[in-house]
């Protein structure tokens, strides 16, 4: 807890130390929060702090039902948007015993897409 002026603010640390944000899984509550510019707790402020020219990634999860309401893909829009990269969500056996679309993308494809988003940035930044 910062209690004057330059002391340290964890969420502003956060974003200058990481070289890629990485929201695995994207709930609807945050979705929505991050779409809105919500900050109320350390995740929502450390996205709104984010420094946009590095890369952030979300892998929205939630039931399919949410997953299919028409303001769902408004946000995930904004979230493109603003530049964020979206890991889109798969069909499978969700938690609550339903199937269908809304279950997180599995943890290889996850990886390999934090890995192609790296090696692109290392290759731009070496141009």
């Amino acid at each position: 807890m910062w209690k004057g002026r330059s002391d340290p603010v964890l969420h502003i640390d956060l974003r200058r130390w990481a070289d890629l944000m990485l929201v695995a899984p994207l709930d609807a509550n945050t979705l929505g929060k991050v779409a809105s510019g919500v900050c109320d707790n350390l995740l929502t402020c450390v996205i709104r702090a984010w420094d946009c020219r590095k890369p952030l990634l979300f892998c929205p999860a939630m039931n399919t039902a949410m997953w299919e309401h028409p303001v769902t893909a408004q946000q995930v829009g904004l979230l493109k948007a603003f530049g964020y990269v979206e890991i889109p969500c798969v069909v499978k056996k969700l938690v609550c015993g339903d199937e269908g679309l809304g279950a997180m993308a599995e943890v290889g494809t996850i990886v390999d897409k934090v890995k192609e988003v790296l090696f692109c940035r290392g290759s731009s930044q070496q141009s």
